[in-house]
C-alpha cells in the first residue's frame, strides 16, 4: 500500500505542465477566472436565502446555508405548464443556434474563497503559498453521514503537491473544503498521442487496472485532426464526459455516475474550473452532502465529503473544439433543464430519468443522435412485473425492475453513455459525418480527444472499480443474498408543497405504469372470458337437465 501512496503522488510527467506557483492567498471565488464558459466575474456570490436574487425560490431553497453563484444577467428561462423536455425541444427548433448562451440560474460553487497553487505541508496543520508565506488550515468538517473522510494516508498523498483549494478564512485559518491536485494540468505539447489500437476501446480503458482507483494520473490524445500539427488547445473550449466508477463500499452504487462538462482549458492545460453538469436524486438527503447542480469541476470531484474523486476511480473523454458553440448549445439546453428539475416538473428516476438519461436526452434533443442500444429486454420487462411483485410481496420491487428491463441502456448506465458519447466521437463525427446542424458543427469544431484516467483520493473510505454496463454484471458483482449488501441508508428530503406550481404538468407515465396498464387488460380480458365460459357452462349445464327431465317423463 506505501507503494501505492508513493506512485499516485506523481503524476505523469510526459503529459503534465508544471503550474505557476501562485504568490497570492485566499480570493473570492467570483474574482477572476471562469465559471465553466462564463466569466466569474459576471456572477455574485450568495447562499439560498438571497432576498433579491431573481432565480426561482423553488431552486433558491435547496442551498439555504450553501454558497453559490447567480448571474447579475441573461439567466436561462423555462416555460410553465410544460415537461422539460418539451420545453427543450420547442426552444431548440425556435432558437437558432448562434445566440448567445444563456447564463445558468445558480451555479453551486459551495466556498466563498480560492487558493490557487498551494501545497499542503507534512505538518498536517499548514498551507505553503508561494516560497516561504504560510497559512494555516483546518479541513472543513466530516458529515455524521457520510462513511469516511480525509486520514493519514489523504495527507501523504497530498503533502508537498501543488493544489487549488476551496474553502473559506475564519478566525485567520483557511478552513478547506476541497482539494485538486493542480498538477493534473496537461502540457498539450508533451500530451502523448495514442489512438486506440486493435483490441483496445474505451471500455477497457476504463476496465484497466481493475478500474484504476489506485494507478497514477493517466492522459493521452485519442484523436488529433492534425497528429502532427501543433497543439494550440490554451482557451480551446470543450465538451466533456465524465464517467465516475463504481464505489467500493455500497452495492447500490455498482452503476457508477455520468456527467456532462463544459469550459476551456487555461493558459496552462488547467481544468478544474470547467462546469460539470451533475444529476442526482432531489428527494433524497445525500449522505455525503450531493445536490444536483452545476458546479466547478474541481469541487465535484475534490469537496472533502461530495467530491467523486475520494470514493471512486473517474474517467473523461474531453473533445477540445475550434469555437465553443456546441459546448454552449448543449449548457445553454441544460440550463433550462435544471430550470424544470428544480421545479420538480419532473423527478430523478434511477430508471428512466438519472445522471445518464437526463444528460442524454438533453444532447439528443438539442441534435446529436447518440445512437442508442435499447432496453435490456422488453419481454423481460413484462415478465418481471408479476414476477418480483409476488417474489417480494411489493409491487414497487415488481415496477422497478420492469422499469430496468425496458430502459434506453445508454439512458440508465452512466458506463454505457459514456462509450456511447466517445465511440460516437471517434468513430462518426472525428470522420466528419454529422447528419443535424449540431453534428455538423460538432464535427467541424472538433480538435481533438484526450482520455484521462483520475485515480480515487485515499481515505478512509475502501477502493472503488469500474462500473458495470448491465443488470447481469451488475448481479454477479453484487452479493447474491441481498440481506449482505452494503447500503447505506439515505432520509427523504419532501418538496415544500408552498414552492409547488400548480399549473405544473402531470408525470409522464412510467413503463411499468403501461405494463400494469397491460397487465390489467389482459387480466380483466381473461376475466372476461371465463365469467362468460362459466356462463356458458351453466347455462348449458341447466339445459341439459331440461333435455333429461323431459326424456325421462316422456318414457
Amino acid at each position: 500500500m506505501n507503494m501505492y501512496f508513493r506512485a499516485g503522488a506523481l503524476v505523469v510527467a510526459s503529459c503534465l505542465a508544471a503550474p505557476a506557483i501562485s504568490l497570492e492567498g485566499p480570493r473570492l471565488a467570483n474574482a477572476e477566472g471562469r465559471f465553466g464558459l462564463f466569466p466569474a466575474t459576471d456572477f455574485r456570490l450568495v447562499n439560498g436565502q438571497c432576498a433579491d436574487c431573481t432565480t426561482e425560490k423553488s431552486a433558491l431553497w435547496y442551498f439555504a446555508n450553501e454558497t453559490i453563484a447567480v448571474p447579475g444577467h441573461d439567466a436561462a428561462e423555462f416555460t410553465r405548464g410544460r415537461r422539460a423536455f418539451e420545453d427543450l425541444r420547442q426552444w431548440t427548433a425556435t432558437h437558432a443556434a448562434d445566440v448567445p448562451v444563456k447564463y445558468p440560474a445558480l451555479l453551486w460553487v459551495g466556498s466563498p474563497e480560492v487558493i490557487e497553487s498551494a501545497r499542503m505541508n507534512a505538518d498536517g496543520r499548514t498551507l505553503q503559498i508561494g516560497q516561504s508565506s504560510t497559512l494555516p488550515y483546518a479541513l472543513a468538517p466530516k458529515l455524521e453521514s457520510n462513511l469516511s473522510y480525509f486520514d493519514a494516508s489523504s495527507l501523504r498523498y497530498f503533502a508537498g503537491r501543488l493544489l487549488d483549494v476551496r474553502g473559506r478564512t475564519e478566525q485567520g485559518r483557511f478552513v478547506v473544503r476541497s482539494l485538486w491536485p493542480a498538477d493534473t494540468a496537461l502540457d498539450f505539447a508533451r500530451l502523448p498521442y495514442r489512438p486506440l489500437q486493435a483490441g483496445e476501446s474505451l471500455d477497457r480503458l476504463v476496465r484497466a487496472d481493475e478500474g484504476g482507483a489506485r494507478a497514477p494520473f493517466e492522459a493521452r490524445v485519442l484523436w488529433q485532426r492534425d497528429p502532427k500539427g501543433p497543439r494550440d488547445w490554451a482557451n480551446k473550449p470543450v465538451l466533456a464526459f465524465v464517467l465516475n466508477g463504481a464505489q467500493g463500499d455500497d452495492d447500490e452504487a455498482h452503476g457508477g455516475h455520468f456527467a456532462v462538462a463544459t469550459g476551456r482549458f487555461g493558459t496552462k492545460g488547467e481544468w478544474g474550473d470547467w462546469t460539470v453538469n451533475n444529476f442526482y436524486n432531489l428527494d433524497s438527503v445525500s449522505e455525503k452532502g450531493i445536490i444536483a447542480a452545476s458546479l466547478p469541476l474541481d469541487a465535484y470531484q475534490g469537496d472533502l465529503n461530495s467530491g467523486q474523486s475520494w470514493y471512486r476511480p473517474s474517467y473523461l473523454v474531453v473533445a477540445v473544439l475550434k469555437q465553443e458553440r456546441a459546448a454552449a448549445r448543449y449548457q445553454d439546453a441544460i440550463n433550462r433543464v435544471f430550470n424544470h428539475f428544480y421545479r420538480h416538473d419532473f423527478v430523478y428516476r434511477h430508471a428512466t430519468a438519472n445522471c445518464a438519461g437526463i444528460n442524454m436526452e438533453t444532447l439528443r434533443t438539442v441534435g446529436w443522435q447518440i445512437p442508442a442500444q435499447g432496453p435490456t429486454g422488453r419481454l423481460k420487462g413484462v415478465a418481471a412485473l408479476p414476477y418480483m411483485t409476488l417474489k417480494d410481496r411489493s409491487l414497487d420491487s415488481g415496477k422497478k425492475a420492469t422499469d430496468y428491463l425496458m430502459a434506453e441502456q445508454t439512458n440508465l448506465y452512466p458506463m454505457v453513455a459514456f462509450q456511447a458519447a466517445g465511440n460516437d466521437l471517434l468513430q462518426r463525427l472525428a470522420v466528419g459525418k454529422g447528419a443535424t446542424p449540431y453534428e455538423q458543427a460538432l464535427a467541424e469544431d472538433l480538435e481533438g480527444l484526450v482520455f484521462i484516467r483520475l485515480p480515487q483520493f485515499p481515505s478512509s473510505r475502501a477502493f472503488g472499480q469500474a462500473p458495470v454496463a448491465s443488470i447481469d454484471e451488475y448481479m454477479q458483482r453484487a452479493p447474491a443474498d441481498r440481506s449482505k449488501w452494503k447500503i447505506v441508508p439515505v432520509g427523504p428530503r419532501p418538496f415544500p408543497a408552498e414552492l409547488r406550481d400548480p399549473d405544473s404538468p402531470a408525470e409522464e407515465w412510467l413503463p411499468s405504469s403501461y405494463t400494469i396498464a397491460g397487465w390489467g387488460g389482459f387480466l380483466g380480458l381473461a376475466m372476461l372470458g371465463l365469467t362468460h365460459r362459466g356462463w356458458r357452462w351453466r347455462k348449458a349445464r341447466r339445459g341439459a337437465g331440461t333435455i333429461v327431465y323431459r326424456k325421462g317423463g316422456a318414457q
